[in-house]
């Protein structure tokens, strides 16, 4: 009879799991909010035998499963993660760097990251993925969220992806049309891992398409805030004619400060964390920002930003923050 105790269930998977896992591993260093506590235990990866050995290991603990990708849409509670993190930036293919070419089409690794892969494809002489470079997430988290900017998405460029199935322990090349894909999200559930990406470009002129990168690095840096932040919280209620930001602004609260957590005063839909901060204040803010609008102006705002491990977040799934994992 499998154990009904979590702790039972993390040791059972740790024995399980050898060499492979590591205990207790902070994860706010992994993200770009940098605030939130440990997963109880952590993998890298480095093979599909890796992956079937941890499907394995989650049908015998019936553990949850996080794949943090560059965690740049993750909001990690301060209690932590009691479950198995996935980390794929170990993963072993002949691509040296992290994607290969093929005339138009391109496979590229899941955890490459996004602005990276952006930049490389320019100096192959390709267009289509320069919008990429504004988006600081990986390959597999843009698929899994539809990551996109600047006029253009995953999903424009997207043939197929190769998941995982930790459910199955099984793998499959799904196209596109099968992924659910929509505005920031699809229908790929947590124990399904995206482990590659087959995208199809065009021939570009290197020029042009590197004028496009500085346009968007520039408008980046001129209207978006660095330092702690997941981006965008919230998405667009109309997309191309009512920004979410437009909202916060007209309720008042750029700049608003709730404990460590704050509206930035730069562009309304970020919310900073402060350095040595905590992830109960971001979330809190995040719910009230959302309460507020929707009080006075008849907007539910839906966030970008997935929480883990809160299992009593003040937020409704169906208007709120989708509580489940990120990549």
């Amino acid at each position: 009879m499998k154990s009904t105790n979590t702790g039972d269930r993390i040791e059972r998977a740790s024995s399980m799991l050898g060499p492979l896992a590591r205990r207790d591993v902070p994860l706010a260093p992994l993200t770009t909010y940098k605030v939130g506590g440990r997963a109880a235990l952590m993998v890298h990866p480095r093979s599909v035998a890796d992956l079937a050995v941890i499907a394995t290991v989650v049908a015998e603990t019936e553990l949850p499963t996080l794949v943090v990708g560059r965690g740049s849409n993750l909001l990690i509670a301060d209690a932590g993660y009691n479950g198995i993190a996935i980390m794929l930036d170990e993963m072993v293919d002949d691509r040296t760097h992290g994607h290969r070419v093929d005339g138009t089409q391109i496979t590229a690794r899941a955890s490459l990251a996004l602005p990276q892969l952006a930049r490389r494809l320019v100096a192959d002489g390709l267009a289509g993925f320069e919008w990429a470079v504004g988006v600081p997430g990986s390959v597999g988290g843009a698929v899994r969220m539809n990551a996109g900017g600047h006029g253009s998405d995953m999903r424009e460029c997207l043939i197929e992806a190769w998941i995982f199935d930790l459910r199955t322990n099984c793998s499959a090349w799904v196209a596109t049309e099968n992924l659910g894909m929509r505005f920031r999200g699809s229908d790929l559930a947590s124990h399904q891992i995206v482990v590659e990406a087959r995208l199809q470009l065009s021939h570009g002129d290197r020029e042009t398409s590197q004028q496009l990168i500085d346009e968007v690095v520039r408008w980046r840096r001129e209207k978006q805030p660095g330092g702690q932040n997941a981006g965008s919280v919230f998405v667009n209620p109309i997309p191309g004619e009512l920004a979410a930001g437009e909202l916060i602004d007209r309720v008042g609260l750029r700049g608003h400060r709730l404990g460590s957590a704050s509206v930035s005063s730069k562009h309304a839909n970020f919310i900073q964390a402060s350095e040595g901060g905590s992830s109960d204040d971001v979330v809190a803010l995040i719910d009230f920002v959302r309460r507020r609008v929707a009080d006075e102006t008849g907007f539910a705002l839906r966030s970008e930003v997935r929480l883990i491990g809160f299992d009593d977040a003040p937020i409704d799934d169906e208007v709120g923050i989708l509580i489940g994992a990120g990549q």
